[in-house]
């Protein structure tokens, strides 16, 4: 065991003796003394701790120091009632604090029990009280503001995770400093009353063992009563004080006594005018000498503070210019400007307050949901968003950035709300024109006092925050595989390592290196394909790695394998799905144009066969559109990869797949062809 484990078993076996088993007047003398310095250390280090949390330990230390100054109470009882002998500690007290006076003993001692009680106790129970309600209110504003630093990029991982639990840490302190300063409360009851049970015992004991007059047994017992309630009640006291210094600490930044000096002598013209003050009370029936004497006092340490602040200032001003000198001598360090966000939302002035919680924004906490809701959606982890405000901007704009450059942009109203008409409201509503920035659908401007009416004619109403987050939720999904790093490759892998040892052995690095694999987990992003299930994808690619190595190649070997997710994504399995297929001739065409090289393949079609192939395309996706379905082409496997990249640029949304990619419970339906 440890030594400080021995010493707190031994005070507390000792606390728990002392109310059982008598223990001899000298024995009490050293146990008295003990307990004043327990409660000396306790009270000057709540003076000098940082902070609350410095003595998170203080609750129980309240319980143990309380259990152990009643066990002395008992102690002492014991002995005052048995021989009227209760050791020179309490003797001592009884007479010379008392000043060797009953009466003004009695009065000393109903003093620090008023101003313990009355005072000190109720003050810390209060503050104990409404410190830990605050606490507990600001908990999830405190989490929120955590969350929002950490996507903004204000704080790494290991701070928030620290920042968290020191929330927690306040939480369950200051809820149980709330229960403990009623141990401290009772301590003081339960001294008061023993104090009245020695008194009147010992006047009794007095008379009848000791055959005492009844004036002889008030002066002894009354004394050794007053010097046993003022040795307990001393401690007691400091131990509330300490109490109450701990949970009125509000700043960590220096000890007390800095604090109490700089804030209390920091002003010079607020000690001339108390120094003037008290002179002139020095001319009035007052002491002109005592009051005359600390004006002159307060009036020169004005005059000091005067000239100390005028040097500062001095000292502050040369230091500033030597710096500024310093760092235009001094070669730019453009380190720092060398690194790239990979997503970031630039917002002019006017988008502030949508962005700021204490003006009751709440797109920081719309940005998280989006992480949230990517991670679920294609199991990929978006890097942080950063967030940062730009008065170059026009004040309702916003830019959505990738690496760096512009990809995308928008521009609100903040205190309207966008109607969208689905396309089966009758009835038109009055607003401003604009565009949906997410689908560039055409939308409406409208009031606050116009929403209602709106939703009930049937219009998609959205506020602001939400065409944000849903435009930038749209980029990131566009972009997903350009912000996939090799970094965050190696993370998913590590992520499912220790429960897919034996895969991840067989598959990296002797099979695939992480930038392969990455090529993979981008092709598959960039068509929409959630890569959450990972052990199915490295299966896959496991088993095809050993035969080619051709990304793209195994790029489609897992869309494959992964068809229950693409058919569940893309085709409607609860009804027939209507789609286009491709002309087998077109297929061979595009076969035969394709070119293989070390860097991988490319197409060598002709534009003209090219612009003709795309130009039945969109025949035959418009006949989809008009039905109000996706557009979606159906190809032979070995085509597909290299249709889609044909498409790609001249089809944004096309969504191509093989027929070894469709279920075998979904039921499709070809509504067309593209054929030349």
């Amino acid at each position: 065991m440890k030594k400080a484990d021995i010493g707190i078993g031994v005070y507390l076996l000792a606390a728990i003796v002392m109310l059982i088993i008598p223990i001899p007047s000298v024995l009490l003398d050293v146990l008295l003394a003990v307990n004043i310095s327990v409660a000396l250390i306790i009270l000057l280090n709540a003076l000098f701790s940082p902070e609350a949390l410095s003595l998170s330990s203080f609750p129980t230390v309240i319980l143990f120091t309380t259990i152990f100054r009643i066990s002395l109470n008992v102690s002492s009882t014991k002995l005052i009632l048995q021989n009227g002998n209760a050791g020179q500690v309490v003797e001592t007290f009884g007479s010379f604090v008392g000043g060797g006076d009953l009466i003004i003993g009695i009065i000393v001692f109903i003093i620090l029990l008023l101003v313990q009680f009355l005072v000190i106790n109720k003050g810390s129970e209060r503050v104990s009280e409404v410190t830990a309600r605050f606490t507990l209110d600001a908990m999830p504003g405190k989490q929120m503001a955590i969350d929002a630093d950490l996507n903004t990029g204000a704080i790494t991982d290991e701070q928030a995770r620290e920042r968290r639990q020191k929330i927690q840490d306040e939480s369950a302190f200051f809820g149980a400093m709330d229960g403990a300063t009623k141990y401290v409360k009772g301590d003081a009851t339960a001294g008061l009353i023993i104090t009245l049970i020695n008194l009147v015992g010992g006047i009794i004991m007095g008379m009848l063992r000791q055959e005492m007059a009844i004036g002889e047994a008030l002066e002894t017992y009354a004394i050794l009563t007053i010097g046993d309630g003022l040795v307990s009640q001393i401690p007691s006291l400091m131990i509330s004080l300490a109490t109450g210094v701990l949970v009125t600490k509000v700043s960590k930044e220096a000890d007390i006594g800095d604090i109490l000096v700089k804030q209390l002598f920091s002003i010079p013209k607020v000690m001339y005018m108390v120094g003037a003050v008290l002179i002139l009370l020095g001319f009035t029936p007052l002491p002109f000498f005592i009051f005359a004497t600390y004006g002159i006092i307060f009036i020169f340490v004005g005059y000091r503070m005067k000239n100390k602040i005028d040097i500062a200032e001095i000292e502050e001003e040369v230091s500033t210019e030597e710096s500024e000198a310093n760092e235009i001598r001094r070669p730019e360090n453009v380190n720092s400007l060398l690194s790239v966000d990979l997503i970031e939302l630039e917002f002019g002035y006017g988008i502030i307050p949508l962005a700021d919680a204490s003006q009751g924004g709440d797109l920081l906490d719309r940005v998280v949901m989006i992480r949230r809701q990517i991670a679920l959606e294609l199991g990929c982890v978006v890097p942080t968003i950063r967030l940062r405000d730009n008065i170059q901007l026009n004040p309702n704009q916003y830019v959505i950035k990738i690496k760096n450059v512009p990809v995308s942009d928008g521009e609100i109203m903040s205190d309207h709300y966008m109607a969208m008409n689905p396309g089966y409201v009758e009835e038109e509503i009055m607003g401003i024109p604009t565009r949906e920035p997410s689908f560039n659908l055409p939308a409406l401007w409208i009031t606050e006092s116009q929403r209602e009416r709106a939703e009930i004619l049937g219009y998609t109403v959205v506020d602001p925050p939400s065409i944000i987050a849903t435009h930038l939720t749209e980029i990131i999904k566009e972009y997903i595989d350009e912000i996939l790093t090799r970094q965050d490759v190696q993370n998913l892998i590590n992520n499912i390592k220790d429960a897919n040892e034996t895969l991840i052995s067989e598959l990296v690095p002797k099979l695939l290196s992480v930038g392969e694999i990455q090529k993979v987990l981008q092709n598959l992003l960039k068509e929409g394909v959630s890569i959450r299930d990972l052990v199915t994808i490295f299966e896959t690619l496991a088993d095809y790695a050993p035969t080619t190595r051709d990304t793209d190649i195994l790029t489609e070997y897992v869309r494959q394998r992964l068809k229950r997710a693409i058919s569940n994504k893309f085709l409607s399995g609860d009804s027939m799905t209507s789609i286009v297929t491709l002309d087998p001739k077109i297929e061979k065409e595009i076969m035969g144009a394709v070119k293989q090289t070390e860097q991988g393949s490319y197409i060598t079609l002709e534009p003209d066969k090219t612009k003709v192939i795309m130009d039945s395309v969109k025949e035959e996706i418009t006949k989809l559109e008009n039905l109000g379905k996706n557009p979606i082409i159906v190809t032979s496997p070995i085509v597909r990869t290299y249709f889609k990249k044909l498409a790609a640029d001249y089809f944004k949304d096309l969504i191509v797949i093989s027929y070894n990619e469709i279920d075998s419970n979904v039921e499709v339906q070809s509504v067309g062809m593209v054929t030349v």
